[in-house]
């Protein structure tokens, strides 16, 4: 092995800049000569792909967003596409590939291993904190931050006003950033897809009598939760309880922008060097996490059918410290 290829993919996440100038630093270290792929997968196909060496990843390590640049590629799902990206590779002398990204990310990744034999290498690179195989993903910490930095915010206009607000945020079918920040933010409630009952717990807490003597509540819902988005639930809660003054806030993709927190930063940095000594010890199509501060690799088809879900002692703890 003499050469890799590294590139960021599906939605971007604060660190990494930080994973990349990680990977780029440690295969210099061993020897080997490292080309950017810029924008994933589609890159690839246009053989938008550049070279990459120290200087090339000096300052980044602050940056929010990736310098590569990341796309969705909808050629790349095609045998035409990944047979077109497969020559641009081999054009470049690249002999492995090192992908950050998501669940999309590692499909892509696994299917070109399986086609062409590229040795490939996943790293969880989303906000999501969904990817089977690592405790948190790259960008977890500093989304969690920032929507915890908005709710502060909101909290006062919240209690000014004595309104209750819904808070929106990312997380598609997960509820790890929805119930981390309700329990941080000190929120009254937290509708995550991974809770059944959350739906009734907020019923709860506005037919209590002593909990409605609040004057204010903070509830927090993720993007992907079956009762709706926060634009949904203030409909229902207004009709419900026309008394209550209920405004809705949706944080939307400011929770993907920002420099990365210093936890993302030193979690970026230590998964993108493993990444290349997962290469050099002749690992091909795993990801690498980490489990208990330990370095694990998770095969791809592993990693993609995994189910990770939030901490039941978390859904209890955000449901009494709610009282």
């Amino acid at each position: 092995m003499k050469k890799i290829g590294v590139y960021t993919s599906g939605g971007d996440a604060p660190g990494m800049n930080a994973c990349v100038r990680a990977v780029v630093r440690t295969a210099i270290f061993n020897g080997l000569e490292v080309k950017g792929i810029k924008r994933g997968y589609e890159g690839m196909i246009s053989n938008d792909i550049i070279d990459l060496d120290r200087q090339s990843v000096a300052n980044i390590i602050q940056r929010g967003g990736t310098f590569l640049k990341t796309a969705r590629s909808q050629t790349f799902m095609t045998e035409e596409g990944r047979k077109t990206a497969y020559e641009n590779i081999k054009k470049h002398g690249i002999d492995a590939l090192v992908c950050v990204g998501g669940n999309g990310s590692y499909t892509g990744a696994k299917i070109f291993f399986e086609e062409y034999g590229i040795p490939c290498i996943g790293l969880p690179g989303t906000i999501d904190n969904d990817l089977y195989g690592t405790d948190y993903t790259i960008g977890y910490d500093t989304a969690i931050n920032t929507a915890l930095d908005a709710i502060d915010k909101i909290r006062d206009t919240a209690h000014s006003h004595e309104r209750v607000f819904i808070v929106e945020v990312m997380g598609r079918n997960s509820g790890f950033i929805a119930l981390d920040v309700a329990i941080a933010g000190g929120a009254e409630g937290a509708l995550i897809p991974e809770d059944q009952g959350d739906w009734d717990k907020v019923l709860n807490h506005f037919n209590n009598p002593k909990r409605r003597k609040k004057s204010f509540s903070i509830i927090v819902v993720a993007e992907g939760d079956e009762q709706g988005g926060a634009l949904i639930l203030e409909k229902k809660l207004t009709s419900m309880y026309p008394d209550l003054k209920i405004r809705s806030t949706i944080l939307g993709h400011v929770q993907r922008g920002g420099s990365p927190s210093a936890r993302d930063r030193i979690l970026a940095s230590r998964l993108g060097s493993e990444a290349i000594t997962a290469l050099l010890t002749g690992q091909k199509s795993v990801t690498v996490g980490i489990v208990s501060d330990k370095v694990v690799y998770t095969p791809f088809e592993q990693a993609i059918k995994g189910k990770k879900s939030v901490s039941e002692s978390l859904i209890n703890l955000a449901e009494i410290l709610s009282i």
